[in-house]
Order: C-alpha cells, then structure tokens, then sequence
C-alpha cells in the first residue's frame, strides 16, 4: 500500500485539494453542501493521483536520472509500469465517476482537461521538448480550483475564469524556480527548462515578471466583488512580497539560494490566498459574475 500511495504523490495531490477546496468555499459564498463538498474534494483528488501515476509512468526513465526522483518505485523496481497502470486507471475511473454522480457535468469536464493536459500534452509530449511545456502543463495546474468553484457554483463564470488565471500564472515562477535550485537534475535529465533553454538571466526575468502578473490576477478578485479587502490586502502583501523577492534575483550570489526562497514563499502564498478566498468571499459576486 506504501508504493501505491507513493506512485499517487500525495504532497501534490494534498496542494490541489487545497486548491480545489479554497475554489468551492470562494462560489458557495457562506453556504456548504457538504455531500456535494465531500465528492468534489474526493473526485478530484483521485483524479489528480490518477494523472500523478500515469506521469510516473512516463518519466521513469527520465526519473532515474535525477537525484531527487532516482528513489521513485518505478525506477526502484518496487513497483512495475503495469501495476502503476492500472492503479492509474482504477483511480481515474474512480475520480470521474465521483464528480459525475456526485457532482456536476461541468467538473467532470474541467477533471478531463487537466487530467489530458498534464499527462497527454505535457507529460507525453512537451515536457522533453520544449521550454513551453511549463505553460502547458500550467493549465493542468489551474484545474483543481475551478473544479471546486463550479462544484458549488454549478456553472463556470468570470470567478472561475479568474481562479483559472491566477492559479495557471502561479505555476510558472513556481516552477521555474525549482528549475533553478534543481539545474543539475534537469541538465542530466536534458529536460528544455528556462534556465536550460533561454538562459539564467532570462529565467529571473520571467519569474518576476509572472509573479507580477500573478499578483494582479490575484488583486483582480477583490476588484471585480468576489472577495473583500481582507483577502485584498493578505494578496497584496503576499504577492508585493513575493516579487520582491524576486527581483533580488538580478544581484542574488547564490541562484539556488535564491530561487529556493522564490519557491518557499510561491508555497505560503498560495496558501495564505487559498484561504482568505474562502473566509473572505462576496455574498454578491455570484449575482455579479
């Protein structure tokens, strides 16, 4: 049971239903239901560990030759592809079938386009070449939160078009930071990350510039009545933070050092917003959006 959890990665799949969770309480505005509550999470955190397996699957390759993924099951051999994928499939077909008698078609859809973005476009095709697989694999990212938005909401809207965009920006300095303080795994991989592909000085350059774009996208849901000045003001202090912090990148001595604040503080971003969205939502935005 310890390798098939491990080929699910729970750390991932615990950050998506936070996401996800943060999502539903933002649309149900005060007003839970929490059977529908209870499949949406569910639903989606299977699906999430589905498409987590099958990624394993696809990269044991890749995997053995990083430091950090070398200990996977699938390189290890305490795991077979096989088994992996059918304990893929078993969750997948188990999440979707959640969302769709527990849930709503609209979830079930969103589920399908992150599941076949993260494994399909990114994992089976860009990821090994080119550098533009990290705003690909991005939108597989931005799925979770507005599956739980349209979860309660019932539909999607501008909420959950804006959820999609800061969610989808989040992941790009997020990722390319981990890029950075993991440059040697990536080289050995010979993965095109930024850092690789455009250079250091360009990868700093792209992460402050989409922390920038990430906190107005996030600023965007007070200005637009979905959230109140509480979560206004926790963003604007996270994310004014965040890109502080990377705009040191310029003089930084160490770029690991660096880049490994620059993923810290993505982390408690992410999370400080995911929850002020959920105490701190307009009882009005659903008869705005």
């Amino acid at each position: 049971m310890a390798v098939l959890a491990q080929l699910a990665k729970p750390g991932i799949v615990f950050g998506n239903l936070i996401a996800a969770a943060g999502g539903f309480l933002l649309a149900a505005r005060g007003v839970v239901d929490p059977v529908r509550f209870a499949a949406a999470m569910a639903g989606t955190s299977l699906v999430v560990a589905s498409g987590c397996v099958f990624n394993n699957v696809i990269d044991r390759d890749i995997d053995a030759l990083m430091a950090r993924t070398r200990t996977r099951a699938l390189v290890t051999g305490a795991a077979t592809p096989g088994l992996a994928r059918v304990w893929g499939a078993l969750l997948g077909v188990a999440g979707f079938a959640v969302l769709a008698l527990g849930v709503n078609a609209w979830a079930v859809g969103f589920a399908a386009m992150g599941w076949l973005v993260y494994v399909g476009l990114y994992s089976l095709w860009l990821k090994r070449r080119s550098v533009a697989a990290i705003w690909v694999g991005s939108l597989a990212g931005a799925a979770p939160p507005v599956i739980g938005y349209v979860a309660a909401a019932g539909r999607p809207d501008f909420g959950a078009a804006l959820l999609f965009l800061i969610y989808a920006l989040w992941q790009i300095p997020h990722s390319d930071a981990i890029a950075i303080f993991r440059l040697k795994d990536f080289a050995a991989a010979g993965l095109p990350v930024s850092p690789l592909a455009r250079g250091m000085a360009a990868a700093k350059r792209h992460i402050a510039a989409t922390v920038f774009a990430f906190t107005l996208a996030a600023l965007a849901l007070t200005l637009f009545g979905y959230t109140g000045y509480a979560y206004f003001a926790v963003a604007a202090v996270a994310g004014g933070y965040w890109f502080a912090i990377a705009l040191r990148g310029r003089a930084a001595e160490s770029d690991a050092q660096w880049a490994r604040q620059v993923f810290v503080c993505s982390i408690f971003t992410i999370m400080a917003l995911g929850v002020m969205m959920s105490v701190d939502f307009s009882r009005i935005a659903r008869a705005a959006g």
